[in-house]
């Protein structure tokens, strides 16, 4: 594991490079850190960022070099993950990922100074129905819940390429979920009684 920390402004950039079934040389981190490091051009206080390099074991997949990064900045955060059958290439893949989302909510962000939408074209009140099944809790997370506006909320949904996002409401200051609808939109769901 390594923690690297670079100068971004006069603020510190902390860089974190962990390995599961790899050793992480330093040709290794520093490729990475540089790769990913070409995201600062789309983002602005990026606080951390996570890279884990991984080696699949099961011989059955070929593409068995891994690369998950993480970018926490004071805005949303921002995740990749590519496989490759080289560690290089699967650097390459997942920077290029990541420029790309990095760029998307930067157009995103100048739109929304240039004109004021909102992707909730449609009021809901229920979720869709489901079967009844005996699910069982085989992942827990947590993290900071950031106070932001559902369009915001939006956003940050698509960037992390969840089906969901719970945050804060900053008009409200209560707990909301966004959605993704199957029609394409997006659903609001606020506490009530």
């Amino acid at each position: 594991m390594g923690l690297l920390a670079r100068e971004k402004g006069a603020e510190a950039m902390q860089i974190i490079v962990k390995g599961k079934n790899l050793e992480v040389t330093d040709a290794l981190r520093n490729y990475a850190v540089e790769k990913v490091g070409r995201v600062n051009k789309y983002l602005d206080r990026i606080i951390k960022v996570e890279i884990e390099m991984s080696v699949e074991k099961n011989p059955k997949i070929q593409e068995n070099q891994v690369v998950e990064v993480t970018i926490f900045s004071s805005g949303p955060v921002i995740r990749a993950k590519e496989s490759a059958t080289d560690m290089y290439q699967a650097i390459d893949l997942v920077s290029g990922k990541l420029e790309r989302q990095a760029n998307k909510l930067r157009k995103k962000l100048i739109d929304r100074h240039h004109h004021a939408r909102n992707p909730f074209k449609e009021s809901t009140s229920a979720l869709p129905e489901e079967e009844e099944i005996e699910p069982v809790i085989v992942k827990t997370k947590s993290f900071p819940l950031k106070p932001m506006t559902p369009e915001e909320a939006c956003l940050q949904m698509e960037l992390v390429g969840h089906d969901f996002f719970v945050f804060i409401n900053s008009e409200t200051e209560e707990t909301n979920v966004v959605y993704r609808r199957k029609d394409g939109n997006y659903g609001l769901i606020e506490p009530g009684g």
